[in-house]
C-alpha cells in the first residue's frame, strides 16, 4: 500500500514536470529556445517536441497507455542527453540523469491501479 502511494507521488510529479517542460517548449520560452537553438530546432521543432512531450505525460496518467507515455518521456530525456553529450556539457547531462532514472522507477514499480 505504502509502495503504491509512493509510486504515485512519483507519477503526479513526472505528470507536473512533463506538462511543465512541454508547455514550455509548446509556447517557446526563452530558455527552451536558446537551449533547443544550438542544437539546431527551429520554432516548429520546438513545438513538436513539446506537444510530443505534454501528449506523453498525459498518457502516463492511464494505466493502458502507461509505458507508452513513459517510454516517449524517457526518449525525449535521452534525446536531450544526447545533445548534451555532443556539446560536452556533463553538467547538463548530470541534471537530465535523475529525470530519466524516475521514469524507469516509475515503470518497474508499475501504474498504482493497474490491476
Amino acid at each position: 500500500m505504502i509502495l503504491k502511494i509512493i509510486n504515485s507521488i512519483l507519477i503526479l510529479a513526472a505528470v507536473f514536470m512533463g506538462i511543465k517542460q512541454g508547455t514550455a517548449m509548446f509556447t517557446g520560452k526563452p530558455e527552451m529556445t536558446a537551449m533547443f537553438g544550438k542544437w539546431g530546432f527551429d520554432k516548429t521543432g520546438l513545438m513538436i517536441n513539446g506537444a510530443v512531450t505534454v501528449i506523453a505525460a498525459v498518457l502516463i496518467l492511464f494505466p493502458k497507455t502507461f509505458v507508452w507515455g513513459n517510454f516517449l518521456m524517457a526518449a525525449g530525456i535521452l534525446l536531450i542527453i544526447c545533445f548534451h553529450l555532443q556539446d560536452r556539457d556533463f553538467k547538463g547531462v548530470m541534471i537530465e540523469i535523475p529525470f530519466l532514472l524516475l521514469n524507469l522507477v516509475i515503470v518497474c514499480l508499475q501504474h498504482p491501479l493497474k490491476q
